[in-house]
């Protein structure tokens, strides 16, 4: 029987329920399209009873047992029909008029794209823009490059577009112009390489002579087959191969990243070719941690001189008026969104409608003066009823699965944010039994499941028993083959409902009918304005849906705290040079070693462009910078002769390697140190040297340290003792000791205990230790580990390597072929002989040995066996075994040969190329 319902008044979730319709909106690129479940017969198994197929033999039997999510009922009718800013645009979709607005068409004559342009953005969806956007694009100086643009515009309300067509535009316009996009997070630059190359796709870029000479055709040197197309090349992580401005047009770069291209095109004098450069997230900005990168970046372009438009861009901008005073930027803010969002507050289990922010804090302070208050206006419309389950006690969880299932049941997507695992299970749980699936999602999830499966990992219990249900989660904890793989079946709506952190809000593009906050805090600290703006920024994306819905379900003794969050304004954005971090270092050592400034002067009038000469007052920043100049001085990284200052070998070695200068100082401590004693007897002091300097936060498990330390040989044990590490301390610390952190050299002495520690991590993985298990073994997560072996892997073979030992000691060149061993032994995975056949895709670490073990140790003998006889190893290699039914093993052998095909056709190329090789020099 369904649960009474108030007369006029229905959740956007329960009409389509009702109803038994979806919503059809012209699809948008980069968007989620719609998926519906089909209500699947009465002969179709359960997903719950599916899931056992895929479980662990070792947990048959142990499944938890189902759920019943509580029942949401509506109790107010006309608070429900009371007109919000949203009723009369949805009842009226638009004015009727006979004016059609070409300029809304991209193919607008202003805008002076190619017709090729304009084609591939219909193809991806995009055929008109939003009158805001061309607003914006018509902005003074914007269209031919000579005016710098901030914006601030809603998540989903399509501010990247703008920035697109202009860093487009500058690129088409010259042959040599080059264009950089500047983003915080690896996961958005390879969201936004693939989705520009596809916008790119076909153009042709007019060379500046198409007039070949008789000389240049008989030439050796040829021009590049790709010479006139737009090369899209995204920058992140570390690696061997040095990127300069010949390898792309368009650059999509993290914020290290790009300002290390920066700094090289600056010193190689090549910086002129820069045309565009687009600032992602621009409210970063004030950020010690990452984002004052930014600033760095920006100051050093406008220090120039010549023409760079710069574009900032961010849904969270407060005071744009000191961005555009800072960059000399046109300013544009709208508060348009396409798809309009119906907030509600969830407090002990009563909904509180809030169609507007100013509606949420007028219920949030109603309930503040209490629940008896005759003052309170404001009353519920629906009510989510006590559980009887024990699991769900707490009103805040009870809400959090009530509303999800609820979703789910529709159809739709509901993103949760935090609580995570422990969310997903319980929800899966109370959606076990309710969900009536057809066949081909059911497979689907199914599919999904074996996809999961045969990663190196194997699969995640936790995943294994909440997939089934439509559920999953996202965290940094996940590898980065598993977020992907999670990300995408969201995405093609085979999940329903995912539950993540709030790097997710920042992150990738996975947008939901409805997003739940968990709680308003993140562990004890309440969620900042910015990141609670940005979560519920993902409800509703146009062409997913005609409305988003946000829940914020708070806790009884949080509703102040709530309330104040509400009630505060986005943080004012001011300079993060002048922090306890001591950027400004850096940013002085910077210019003085790219030969940006070498003069009092010259330095001064580099500080008068950056953001902090207009947040900060002048006496504090003359304050700053005589302390970093002498500081600097004193490390040894600059030299001062008659008020000239000029970089040491020391400090061009710092800046080349994009290190901060405390963390150059650390590591040029640590070489000294093993240029008195290095152990090579071994590979504890190798594989300490290229774990990162930089400050991780590692939580060391000091029995497993104490364990790891006893079983280390004598050539492991020496390297503590050079080191300075004393078993003693391992031992007292084991038994529940604390580390001291007063000190200058205490802090050191800790730092070198936490790399050892991770060290340690890296000696397993070089050896073959799957990555789980090594997560398994530090009592870390797995995410965290692939983290630190993709860092190392870089740090070894990238610009902190010349750091170490091709710019400071030449005399220890040979150490750099040992990092260069170890960087590949790292990317492998694996010890020594198994290095050529780890260059085959799909074949690392624990697979390639038993590639080995059954005798296939050349590329050679891969290349030449027939795919099918392949299957049997990769089945081997899974890291774990399950009981599979016999239609689930047919489909599962048919995807290992499908990888099996792969792994064949990236052998034979690599023989190919042996074969070559060999033959050129023989």
């Amino acid at each position: 029987m369904d649960p009474p319902r108030g007369i006029l008044y229905k959740t956007t979730v329960e009409s389509t329920t009702l109803q038994q319709r979806t919503f059809h909106t012209t699809t948008l690129a980069g968007s989620k399209r719609p998926h519906a479940d089909d209500a699947g017969s009465g002969d179709q198994p359960s997903a719950a009873q599916r899931a056992m197929q895929f479980q662990r033999a070792s947990t048959i039997g142990r499944e938890l047992p189902a759920l019943t999510a509580s029942t949401i009922e509506a109790i107010d009718s006309d608070s429900a029909a009371r007109t919000s800013e949203y009723s009369q645009r949805r009842a009226v979709p638009a004015t009727p008029t006979s004016v059609v607005d070409r300029s809304l068409s991209l193919s607008f004559p202003r805008y002076g794209l190619p017709d090729s342009l304009v084609n591939n953005l219909k193809a991806l969806g995009i055929k008109d823009i939003y009158p805001w956007q061309k607003q914006c694009l018509l902005g003074p100086g914007l269209l031919n490059g000579t005016k710098n643009l901030v914006y601030s515009a809603p998540t989903g309300g399509g501010k990247s577009l703008v920035a697109d067509i202009l860093m487009l535009k500058r690129v088409l316009e010259d042959s040599d112009s080059k264009a950089l996009l500047v983003l915080p997070y690896v996961a958005l630059v390879q969201e936004k390489v693939r989705w520009l190359r596809n916008i790119v796709h076909g153009l042709r870029r007019k060379l500046p002579n198409n007039d070949t000479s008789e000389k240049e055709q008989g030439s050796l040197w040829q021009r590049r087959a790709d010479e006139d197309t737009v090369r899209v090349v995204g920058f992140f992580g570390g690696g061997k191969v040095r990127a300069t401005w010949s390898d792309f047009d368009i650059g999509v770069c993290t914020f290290e990243k790009a300002n290390t291209l920066i700094n090289t095109a600056i010193n190689e004098c090549t910086i002129t070719k820069l045309r565009s450069v687009v600032l992602d997230e621009l409210h970063m900005v004030d950020d010690d941690h990452r984002g004052y990168l930014m600033e760095l970046i920006a100051t050093k372009l406008l220090s120039l001189g010549h023409e760079v438009q710069i574009i900032g861009m961010s849904a969270t901008l407060q005071n744009i008026d000191l961005l555009s005073r800072w960059l000399n930027a046109h300013t544009y803010c709208t508060f348009y969104r396409p798809v309009p969002i119906e907030e509600h507050l969830v407090h002990e289990g009563n909904i509180y409608p809030a169609s507007s922010t100013s509606g949420l804090l007028k219920t949030a302070s109603q309930l503040a003066s209490g629940p008896n208050s005759s003052q309170i206006q404001s009353q519920p419309v629906r009510i989510i009823q006590p559980s009887p389950h024990k699991e769900f006690k707490d009103p805040v969880l009870n809400a959090v699965v009530a509303l999800a299932t609820e979703t789910a049941r529709s159809g739709f997507g509901a993103l949760v944010f935090y609580g995570c695992e422990s969310n997903a299970r319980l929800i899966s749980r109370a959606l076990r039994n309710t969900c009536s699936l057809d066949s081909t999602m059911l497979e689907k999830r199914l599919d999904f499941l074996a996809d999961l499966r045969s990663l190196s990992t194997g699969l995640d219990p936790n995943l294994a028993e909440t997939v089934p249900s439509g559920v999953a989660f996202h965290h940094a904890g996940l590898t980065t083959e598993e977020r992907d793989l999670i990300a995408n079946a969201y995405d093609n709506g085979v999940l329903k409902i995912l539950t993540a952190t709030c790097s997710l809000a920042a992150g990738i593009n996975l947008p939901a009918r409805r997003v739940i906050l968990h709680n308003a805090r993140m562990g004890r600290d309440l969620i900042g304005p910015s990141m609670l703006r940005q979560m519920r920024g993902r409800a509703g994306r146009k062409g997913k849906d005609e409305i988003g819905e946000t829940y914020l379900c708070c806790r009884k003794d949080d509703l102040k705290d709530v309330v104040e969050l509400m009630h505060a304004e986005l943080p004012q954005i001011s300079s993060g040079l002048t922090t306890d971090r001591h950027r400004i270092q850096r940013a002085l050592l910077e210019v003085v070693a790219i030969r940006l400034a070498n003069s009092r002067d010259t330095i001064l009038d580099y500080i008068q462009r950056t953001l902090l000469n207009l947040s900060t007052a002048p006496d504090i920043i003359e304050a700053h910078v005589e302390s970093s100049l002498r500081d600097l001085t004193e490390m040894g990284f600059i030299q001062s002769e008659s008020d000239l200052y000029t970089a040491t070998q020391l400090g061009k070695a710092v800046v080349a390697s994009s290190l901060e200068p405390e963390d150059g100082a650390f590591v040029h401590r640590e070489m000294q140190r093993a240029l008195r004693a290095f152990v090579m007897d071994g590979e504890m002091h190798v594989l300490y040297m290229f774990t990162p300097v930089h400050d991780l936060s590692v939580v060391i498990n000091w029995q497993v340290f104490r364990s790891e330390m006893e079983r280390l040989d004598d050539s492991g044990l020496r390297v503590m003792t050079f080191l300075g590490l004393k078993p003693t301390q391992v031992n007292k610390m084991a038994q529940g000791g604390n580390l001291k952190e007063t000190t200058p050299e205490e802090k050191e002495t800790a730092r070198i205990y936490r790399r050892f520690y991770l060290a340690l991590q890296l000696r397993d993985i070089c050896n073959e230790m799957p990555v789980h298990m090594v997560s398994r073994k530090y009592d870390v997560p797995r995410g965290a580990v692939q983290t630190l072996a993709q860092t190392c892997q870089g740090f070894a073979a990238g610009s902190e390597c010349n750091f170490r030992i091709e710019v400071i000691y030449d005399a220890q060149r040979a150490m750099s072929a040992i990092l260069d061993h170890f960087s590949d032994r790292l990317n492998a995975g694996a010890k020594s002989d198994l290095l050529a056949l780890a260059k085959v895709t799909f074949i690392k670490s624990r697979t390639a040995r038993v590639f080995y073990e059954n005798g296939f140790k050349t590329v050679a003998a891969i290349a030449n066996a027939d795919p099918k006889e392949l299957v049997p190893v990769l089945m081997q290699a899974q890291p774990s075994k399950v009981r599979l039914k016999s239609k689930d093993e047919q489909k599962y052998e048919e995807k290992l040969l499908a990888k099996a095909k792969i792994i064949a056709d990236s052998a034979n190329r690599l023989w190919q190329m042996e074969m070559m090789q060999q033959v050129y020099e023989e």
